[in-house]
């Protein structure tokens, strides 16, 4: 407990000595082009700046300096960073053009690099590879891959360097992780009492539900104005892949499933998708589903949320759409036409592997890899990843229990979760481990309450016991398999969003097996199928 201690000590005392903006305590500061430091010891005794991009939501402060994590994080390290800050809308396009420029930062924070971003920019020079830098100078971040040593293997590539600092957020594991289902159906109970009715078990009942919405004035205003049944197609955890599952082995966001016998299939090239996509254009021919479910966006999604005015729509977290309130509970998974319920695992990880690189133009490598060390100490990390205590301009997520060395969640009162992360956090890198609960912090209520749905709902419904892992291809794989992607992903999104609102699926199916393979789904399968029996054999 003494790290956590001194790490205390050193946040409460920066949080005394804070007084808006952090940059008074040194009289004098100094760019890293004009100095190298060595033997680097935090707080500085002048103040060194140094030169990061990164990218934050449009709810958060457009300088990152504002938010008080980074303004604690340069109190005890005596670095100030220049930020160049882009809301996430621009960030790839504004990132991508620095790089093609030359007009580097010193590191790009929150850089979001896949895995071909990543060997890309290494092989020509752009960013650095940070293993010698780990061993030398993190000492918080090697103790995270001494304890979790499967993530070691996980960032780095396969010419055996690794290039990039990592997001780890542990919360369950296995079957029992938080990821395994994304998007969570929420259904209007509160509709269902008004009218009589049962929670739905099969889909032919859900369909008979979704006709009484429509029809029967569940909210009693005396107006046709409840949509029965809303979605975003085919974003992650707003897209309606949660009822795939009832036709067959299911969706996911990126079309991967893994047998039991180990073999990686495609779901969007399956019998039972096509029957799942058939029954959504069912729906759409009977006026139950939003008009705007094909084109909306989050805003409008939320919007209409907040009104309840869906009887069945999907989220991760229905406080982020409709309120942690009453009116809403999960819907149980379906029995479909065969009579069989089946839950889809999503390949969701807590890992990114792309969260913070080192850039060429950096001279200070040393002091780098130091601060960002900060942001792997394990208080440290819970802040960075959810928000921090004892800010007074606006709400906290936690509080600080000094005598427990700990952050405990504070009760939000009715304020989305999403909403005050995005104002607070400040994404990463940074790790937290299972063993961190109960020691360093409590788990989130919504997140405790989102793994408890789990476990009652849907865990003993996923037939699948394995999910695809994050494999970290070579750069010819990630190079190829990018290229398919761009093509088979976008006509897949096409044909599901078009099959869904106007039909004709039967009848263009085997034309469309034939287009996949000619877009090299064939192809695509072997390269994923390659890094999955490599990655776990």
């Amino acid at each position: 407990m003494g790290n956590i201690n001194k790490l205390l000590s050193t946040f409460i005392v920066a949080g005394l000595v804070l007084t808006g903006c952090s940059g008074e305590r040194a009289s004098k500061s100094a760019s890293t082009e004009d100095l190298k430091l060595t033997d680097v010891t935090f707080p500085l005794e002048e103040k060194v700046t140094l030169r990061f991009m990164t990218q934050s939501s449009a709810l958060a402060p457009t300088d990152p300096n504002e938010k008080l994590i980074y303004q604690r994080l340069e109190e005890q390290t005596g670095v100030h960073i220049d930020w160049k800050n882009y809301t996430k809308d621009q960030f790839v396009e504004k990132r991508n053009l620095a790089l093609a420029s030359g007009d580097l930062p010193d590191a790009i924070l929150d850089a979001a690099f896949g895995d071909y971003d990543l060997l890309k920019y290494a092989k020509d020079g752009t960013i650095i590879p940070v293993e010698d830098l780990i061993d030398q100078y993190m000492p918080n971040f090697k103790k995270v891959l001494e304890e979790a040593p499967e993530y070691k293997s996980m960032i780095t590539a396969p010419d055996g360097h690794i290039y990039s600092f990592p997001w780890i957020e542990e919360l369950g594991s296995g079957k029992s992780r938080i990821q395994v289902v994304d998007c969570l159906p929420w259904i209007n109970v509160e509709w269902l009492n008004n009218l009589g009715l049962e929670m739905p078990t099969t889909t032919e009942e859900l369909k008979e539900v979704l006709l009484a919405f429509k029809t029967q004035d569940p909210n009693g205003n005396g107006e046709a104005d409840e949509i029965p049944l809303s979605f975003i197609v085919n974003q992650g955890g707003e897209d309606p892949a949660f009822l795939f599952a009832s036709f067959g082995l299911g969706d996911n966001w990126d079309h991967t499933v893994v047998s039991n016998e180990g073999k990686v299939i495609f779901t969007a090239a399956e019998e039972g998708y096509k029957e799942a996509l058939k029954f959504f254009n069912e729906l759409n021919d009977l006026g139950l589903i939003d008009i705007e479910a094909y084109e909306q966006d989050w805003n409008k999604y939320v919007a209409k949320g907040k009104d309840s005015k869906y009887g069945l729509y999907f989220t991760w977290d229905k406080g982020n759409i409709t309120g942690m309130n009453d009116t809403y509970d999960v819907m149980p998974p379906l029995e479909g036409p065969t009579g069989e319920k089946n839950v889809a695992q999503t390949n969701g990880f807590g890992l990114d592997r792309g969260r913070m690189v080192i850039t060429s133009a950096n001279k200070n490598l040393e002091l780098t890899a130091k601060w960002i060390d900060q942001l792997y100490e394990p208080l440290q990390s819970v802040q960075n990843n959810w928000g921090t205590y004892g800010d007074t301009k606006q709400q906290n997520i936690f509080e600080l229990d000094k005598e427990a060395g700990m952050l405990k969640h504070l009760s939000l009162d009715g304020t989305a979760p999403v909403e005050l992360r995005e104002k607070t956090s400040v994404a990463g890198p940074l790790a937290i481990l299972d063993e961190y609960y109960g020691v360093y912090t409590t788990k989130p209520d919504d997140a405790a309450w989102r793994l408890n749905i789990l476990e009652e709902n849907m865990v003993s419904h996923i037939k699948a016991e394995n999910f695809y892992p994050p494999v970290f291809f070579s750069l010819e794989e990630a190079d190829e398999k990018a290229k398919i992607e761009t093509d088979l992903f976008a006509y897949v999104n096409r044909k599901r969003a078009e099959w869904m609102s106007s039909g004709k699926i039967e009848e263009e199916w085997e034309d469309y097996l034939k287009e996949l393979e000619r877009l090299g789904l064939s192809t695509w399968l072997q390269i994923k199928q390659e890094g999955y029996d490599r990655t776990v054999n």
